[in-house]
C-alpha cells in the first residue's frame, strides 16, 4: 500500500534530506586519487551523527557502512573500506541515507575523478538527466508508468544499458516503501500519482549491457560485463504544484 504523507511528515522529511545533501557534498568534495572509500564513510557519519541524524544505511539488513561507495563497474551497494583507495579515472557512486525525526532522506551522486574518459562523462550526464526526467513526470494525475518510461526514453538515447534488477522506490518512515518504481516502462500504466507520495528516483544505467550480478559478500552489485555504471537519486515528494525535491542542501 502506498502512503500518502502529511505536508507535516513531508517538512520533516526536507530536513532529513537537507543532512543528506550537505553530507554527499562534503564527502564528494573529498573524492580524489588516494583517498579510501572508507575515509569517506567515516566523514559521512561524522557529517551525519553532527546534524542529529542517524545514517540509515549503517546495520539495515546487516550492511556495515554508514554510505555506499561503488566504484566503477560497481552498480550499487559497495561496502567501504579503509583497503579501498581512489585512482584517477575512476568514476565513485555514493549512495546516502539519514533518519532524522522518524523520517528518511536518501539521495546519490556519481562523481568522476579527474580524467575520465568523454563517453564515461556521458554516462554521468545521461543518467543525471534520466533522473531529472522522472522527476517532472512525478506530478499528480500522471501514472507511475510515466516516471519509468521517461527515465527510460533519457537511458535508450543515450544507448546506455538500464539495470532492472534494481529500482526506485517509496521512502519514509522506512527506507523501502511502496510503490517500486522501475526505471523502464510503460506510460500511462499503474496507479496514479497522488499528492503526498514520497519517492526515491534512481536511475542506475551502464555503459553497456544492463545485466548485473553480486560479488560474493552478498551486497556489491557489478555490472555482468566490467563496463562502468552511474547511479544518481534524490528523494520526491508529489504535491499539488508539482513535485518538489527533498534532497538538496
Amino acid at each position: 500500500m502506498i502512503v500518502l504523507k502529511s505536508e507535516e511528515e513531508i517538512a520533516r522529511m526536507r530536513e532529513a534530506g537537507r543532512v543528506v545533501a550537505r553530507t554527499l557534498a562534503e564527502v564528494a568534495r573529498m573524492v580524489a586519487p588516494g583517498v579510501s572509500t572508507g575515509e569517506l564513510d567515516r566523514e559521512a557519519e561524522r557529517c551525519i551523527r553532527q546534524a542529529g541524524a542517524v545514517p540509515t544505511f549503517k546495520g539495515y539488513q546487516g550492511f556495515p557502512g554508514s554510505i555506499c561507495v561503488s566504484l566503477n563497474e560497481e552498480v550499487v551497494h559497495g561496502i567501504p573500506s579503509f583497503g579501498r583507495v581512489i585512482r584517477e579515472g575512476d568514476v565513485v557512486s555514493i549512495d546516502c541515507g539519514a533518519t532524522l525525526g522518524g523520517v528518511i532522506g536518501d539521495a546519490a551522486v556519481s562523481v568522476a575523478v579527474g580524467k575520465v574518459r568523454p563517453r564515461v562523462m556521458e554516462l554521468l550526464d545521461t543518467t543525471k538527466r534520466a533522473l531529472d526526467a522522472g522527476i517532472r513526470a512525478a506530478t499528480v494525475g500522471r501514472r507511475l508508468g510515466d516516471i519509468s518510461h521517461a527515465i527510460e526514453v533519457v537511458a535508450k538515447g543515450g544507448r546506455l544499458g538500464i539495470v532492472r534488477e534494481y529500482c526506485g522506490h517509496g521512502v519514509g518512515h522506512q527506507l523501502h516503501e511502496a510503490p517500486q518504481v522501475p526505471n523502464y516502462g510503460r506510460g500511462g500504466v499503474g496507479p496514479a500519482v497522488a499528492a503526498g507520495w514520497t519517492v526515491a528516483l534512481e536511475p542506475m544505467l551502464n555503459l553497456g549491457t544492463g545485466d548485473v550480478r553480486v560479488l560474493a559478500d552478498g551486497w556489491t552489485v557489478v555490472t555482468a560485463d566490467g563496463k562502468p555504471s552511474a547511479h544518481f537519486e534524490h528523494t520526491v515528494a508529489v504535491m499539488g504544484g508539482g513535485p518538489v525535491i527533498l534532497t538538496l542542501p
